[in-house]
């Protein structure tokens, strides 16, 4: 899978690496890669290509699924990277990627062969992590980029592949973590970027820095750079969100007589918007900031089929409860999506189209099926494609059109749910 040393051997590490230096920059003037903008998120793809030894089958897979804006928020902490990823059903797997953490004898040595190069020292206690590090590490025989079998990953998934296409996904868009901070790669072996300094303050014999204040009548604008960087260094770090929304805290009193809203309304209300702001804090959705008026209800009311509050909101909507149904139905199966393939047709790439229409006639045994727009119909099978690249298998229903299955970029599969 690439020029990469087959042992750790000190000297062909450091002569990897120095090479991949070469390498990397080379293709940066070039633009031929498509994952990292700077020297430390190219020699992380790199390193998942040439090193790492992941199953050469699901990189692809996971380029594509990175590619298609899939994955939510990343969240990096010692030793590993956790973000949803958005699958083939309506929900996000929860992925989480782990690199192996240096242990303690390893940092030591990487610290010392750091301080031992004074001005990479220097540029790393400014907050700048030279790629010429890699380097210094490598020649004591640390190895700053995963090798092999120092990645592993765990996904919410069926597939019990190692890793899995949601995985891979994420392994990539690593890069712009890197990208953004190379002191990332430091947390994913083990340490935050405090605890690398105020290592190698110590063997250098540097006073610990103090918070910078401007002088008298200087704007925050007006400092430096990099000061004003060592400044935000210093603040605390947020605390990660929790696995799940909370609950709302119970209702002290009950609302007004003649209000319109009930206890149960403002419980309903309350961890509603809990789930909301819990899709923010982790990235698994917009939490409906965007969205229409008939589609916020309908998100509304895909939790509430089957309960006495559907009936309330169809009521209080002025939504006929069959038309509320039809909202709700699709809202459950394909989300936004789902809703705008139950809305006017619209005009997908002819190939697309017709590529899908030959495949479900094959199943359907030489039936005809007509194809208009982005609809799909023959026999008892009606599809239509999403602007989301998945197909929707529609069935008509008390005067109109539901969504009835989850959506599928393979249409076959939805010939015969």
């Amino acid at each position: 899978m690439g020029d990469h040393p087959t042992a750790a051997e000190p000297q062909e590490l450091e002569a990897w690496v120095r090479a991949r230096l070469g390498a990397v920059r080379a293709r940066q003037s070039t633009g031929r890669e498509t994952y990292g903008r700077t020297w430390w998120g190219r020699a992380w793809v790199a390193a998942l290509e040439e090193r790492a030894r992941l199953d050469p089958n699901r990189l692809p897979r996971g380029r594509a699924y990175a590619r298609g804006r899939r994955v939510g928020r990343l969240l990096a902490e010692p030793g590993e990277v956790r973000a949803p990823v958005l699958g083939s059903r309506s929900g996000a797997y929860r992925v989480r990627v782990r690199v192996r953490r240096f242990d303690g004898g390893e940092w030591a040595k990487a610290l010392d062969a750091v301080a031992a190069r004074a001005g990479h020292a220097a540029a790393l206690l400014d907050g700048e992590l030279s790629p010429e590090v890699a380097a210094d590490l490598a020649g004591v025989g640390i190895d700053l980029l995963p090798g092999p079998g120092e990645i592993t990953s765990t996904c919410s998934c069926p597939d019990t592949a190692d890793p899995c296409k949601h995985a891979a996904a994420v392994c990539y868009l690593v890069a712009g973590l890197l990208d953004d901070d190379p002191f990332t790669l430091l947390l994913l072996r083990g340490r935050t970027r405090d605890e690398v300094l105020a290592g190698l303050r110590a063997r250098r014999g540097s006073p610990k820095p103090t918070s910078p204040r401007p002088p008298p009548g200087l704007a925050a604008r007006d400092l430096p750079a990099r000061a004003a960087a060592a400044a935000l260094a210093v603040l605390p770090r947020p605390p990660l969100p929790p696995e799940r929304p909370g609950h709302p805290a119970p209702v002290g009193v009950d609302p007004p007589e003649g209000s319109g809203l009930t206890t149960d309304d403002l419980r309903a209300l309350a961890a509603d918007a809990a789930a909301r702001a819990w899709q923010l804090a982790t990235g698994t959705g917009d939490a409906g900031l965007a969205l229409s008026q008939e589609a916020d209800l309908a998100r509304r009311a895909a939790t509430a089929i089957g309960t006495p509050r559907f009936a309330q909101l169809a009521a209080r909507s002025r939504t006929p409860e069959r038309q509320l149904l039809r909202l709700a139905t699709a809202w459950r199966h394909g989300g936004i999506r789902a809703l705008e393939v139950l809305g006017p047709p619209w005009d997908p790439p002819a190939e697309v189209v017709e590529e899908a229409r030959a495949a479900v006639a094959r199943l359907l045994r030489g039936q005809r099926v007509r194809a208009d727009a982005n609809r799909l119909s023959g026999g008892d099978v009606h599809l239509r494609y999403g602007r989301d690249g998945r197909w929707y298998r529609c069935e008509r229903r008390g005067g109109g059109w539901d969504v009835v299955a989850p959506p599928s970029a393979d249409p076959a599969t939805l010939v015969n749910p």
